[in-house]
């Protein structure tokens, strides 16, 4: 029997660092657009996405973005979700088909192993945003992920936290976990099969067990 497949968005997931890509991009909105609430608008999202929703007329200005950002992640801490680095190198020793898929890109997430190196060797596929043409809120990393790991819909958990994310897994098929690291339970759980605020004691036989009646 084929074992079931466990696909991870990587900022606000694996890694707690949705609090300081709201501080860059609510800063960018003052900065630039008038919105110090531009953040919420823009999670799970692509780069390229985001630079075009808001400067779709200057290039100058979405270069000048990109510099910052890069420049702030060179300097993020990298700290994990509690529970994230266990419930990997779990999934890791069972022999469980596992993939990031993340909207960052890969210079991005040249800065993420420079902090943490091991992530490589804790999942078995690394997907980013240079993989795929659709930003989510669009399913196509996911389906991509499922291809990539040999698994299928029904047969595949997916774990995320931003309102476009997890659209992106729910219109995947796959089962959705939502994490209310982003966001409030109560508005995730709309989109999701199951609704944990972080891994702690999390396992895959857990999950399998209680597959759309899970809370942790």
């Amino acid at each position: 029997m084929t074992k079931s497949a466990f696909l991870f968005d990587l900022d606000g997931v694996i890694l707690d660092t949705e609090g300081h890509y709201t501080e860059f991009w609510d800063g960018i909105g003052a900065d630039y657009l008038g919105d110090p609430h531009l953040a919420a608008k823009l999670k799970g999202e692509t780069i390229a996405t985001s630079l075009m929703r808001c400067f779709p007329d200057d290039e100058q200005k979405r270069e000048e973005v990109r510099a910052r950002l890069y420049e702030f992640e060179a300097n993020m801490k990298y700290e994990y979700v509690p529970g994230a680095h266990e419930f990997l190198t779990s999934l890791k020793a069972g022999g469980y088909p596992t993939a990031i898929v993340t909207s960052s890109n890969r210079d991005k997430m040249a800065q993420v192993y420079k902090s943490r190196p091991e992530i490589r060797e804790m999942v078995d596929h690394v997907l980013t945003c240079d993989d795929f043409s659709r930003s989510k809120p669009a399913p196509d990393c996911y389906i991509l992920g499922m291809k990539t790991c040999g698994s299928s819909p029904e047969n595949t958990f997916i774990f995320e936290d931003s309102f476009n994310g997890l659209k992106s897994a729910r219109d995947s098929g796959g089962h959705v976990v939502a994490l209310a690291t982003t966001n409030s339970r109560e508005s995730v759980a709309p989109y999701a099969d199951i609704v944990v605020d972080n891994f702690v004691g999390m396992t895959a036989a857990r999950l399998l067990k209680h597959i759309g009646a899970f809370e942790i």
